[in-house]
């Protein structure tokens, strides 16, 4: 059983402080209460300690210290994980916030990024170069959370998922030490890092590659919820055959207010948000069938590559509350686009809607052991959120969160996209990662044989040494 820190001497947790740079934020500090909050307002941990740690040094402390005085440990990048899964009760945050830097390199087009940075920050470097790194929809997410996880987003068709585009990492493990991984040095722990989340060790900085990503034409088109059968039949057929320079997830949606026309807020729609990555003078073009289906709002156009990646930061700000579930489907059948008919229909608040992520293209060209990401041969990452700003709401955005994936569930390929789960479980965790798991319960126990990185999706550490 983990120790409480309240139970350590103050002397040790001084002495402690004393190894760091950065600093120790505890339960008497000033800033305690707004150190412990993330971006789910929902979750409400109470940790013991953070450690707040400004470089590798203060990492590899203060894992020894965790570890030396058997602490339950979380680590924190960008704290936009749904279950709040960077903090944890009674334990040790390590928070990685302090660890940023974000440094490209122009003669191979790579980038190098802190663990604590978010991609807004990355985004903001790699574009004064005409460059990108595919990774998610929302700028404040973390980059270290989202990569571990897998990292789907607006570029995953035409160039992979972020795990696709990780070159190598740097790591403190369990043991304290510090290693680097990639595809010639510690090739096991590589592996395990892209798609099996933080169970293999602290991950201090990533290497990317990136790509010729300047300008793109997208936005979102909205249809009136009542045509989400006939939208979700075409859409299936569209994506899938449409080229890897066109991205689309769908969703069902309410328009909460602006920037949106007065006309359209708080009533619910079947949209889709678009991104193109080709030639923009071709663009026009290849929207040509796309507008043919005559939406009933579309505010699509050419941009700078951060506009899409900001376009819903506004709408979901810090402290908001969430809940989600998550889940891999092959089609979008008629049985399957019915239930997203009824439950579309009665999104409970403006800010809770559904989404489906195509992992065709590119993403869907990797084979399925080729990273711990299981699920290659799906065609959508689905999430269900329920979202409002008032915590008098949430169980009414819980029970309609859990009511529309217990109705979508028995046509799903069985797991989920780990980085849209809440804490849901180990057998959740083992259906997500299905034949993948054994190979990372057995590197976990190589690695991490006490399950000091717990906190997480956890993957338990093997009896089997080998990996």
């Amino acid at each position: 059983m983990s120790t409480l820190v309240k139970n350590l001497d103050p002397k040790v947790i001084d002495a402690f402080a004393a190894q760091l740079r950065g600093k120790i934020v505890m339960s008497n500090s000033e800033e305690y209460n707004s150190t412990r909050k993330v971006y789910n307002g929902m979750i409400d941990k109470r940790p013991g300690l953070f450690a707040m740690c400004v470089d590798v040094a203060d990492v590899i402390a203060s894992v020894n210290f965790g570890r030396e005085n058997n602490l339950l440990v979380a680590i924190r990048g960008g704290g936009h994980n749904g279950g709040g899964l960077g903090l944890c009760d009674g334990g040790l945050v390590i928070d990685l916030s302090g660890i940023k830097f974000v440094r490209v390199d122009v003669s191979n087009n790579t980038v190098r990024v802190g663990g604590g940075n978010l991609w807004g920050e990355v985004d903001h470097a790699t574009h004064a170069f005409g460059l990108a790194v595919p990774a998610g929809i929302i700028s404040t997410t973390g980059v270290g959370g989202l990569t571990l996880g897998g990292g789907v987003g607006h570029l995953s068709r035409k160039y992979g998922l972020t795990i696709d585009n990780l070159l190598e990492a740097d790591m403190v493990l369990a043991d304290g030490s510090f290693v680097t991984v990639n595809a010639k040095q510690n090739t096991d722990l590589f592996w395990a890092i892209r798609g099996g989340g933080g169970n293999f060790g602290v991950v201090t900085s990533f290497k990317f590659q990136a790509h010729k990503v300047k300008t793109v034409y997208g936005g979102p088109t909205l249809w009136p919820i009542e045509q989400t059968e006939e939208i979700m039949a075409w859409y299936h057929e569209f994506i899938n055959n449409a080229p890897d320079d066109l991205n689309g997830f769908i969703a069902t949606m309410v328009i909460p207010g602006a920037p949106f026309p007065e006309s359209l807020h708080n009533k619910a729609f079947c949209g889709i948000v678009w991104c193109y990555t080709g030639d923009m003078e071709k663009a026009k073009e290849v929207f040509k069938p796309i507008l043919a289906k005559n939406p009933i709002f579309e505010h699509v156009g050419e941009m700078p590559y951060p506009n899409i990646q900001t376009l819903f930061d506004g709408l979901f700000p810090h402290g908001l509350q969430w809940y989600w579930r998550a889940d891999f489907f092959k089609e979008l059948g008629p049985e399957l686009s019915a239930q997203h008919l009824k439950f579309g229909s009665n999104i409970p608040t403006p800010l809770s809607q559904m989404h489906l992520y195509p992992i065709s293209g590119a993403a869907s060209r990797v084979t399925p052991e080729a990273t711990p990401w299981a699920y290659r041969d799906a065609k959508y990452a689905g999430v269900i959120v329920g979202v409002d700003p008032d915590p008098k709401n949430a169980d009414k955005i819980t029970n309609w969160c859990k009511a529309y994936w217990e109705a979508l569930h028995p046509y799903s390929s069985g797991g989920a996209y780990s980085n849209f789960m809440m804490d849901e479980g180990q057998e959740r965790v083992k259906a997500s990662y299905k034949h993948n798991y054994e190979r990372l319960a057995a590197i976990k126990k190589a690695f991490d044989p006490n399950n000091l990185f717990s906190v997480n999706q956890n993957i338990k550490p093997s009896a089997k040494a080998g990996a």
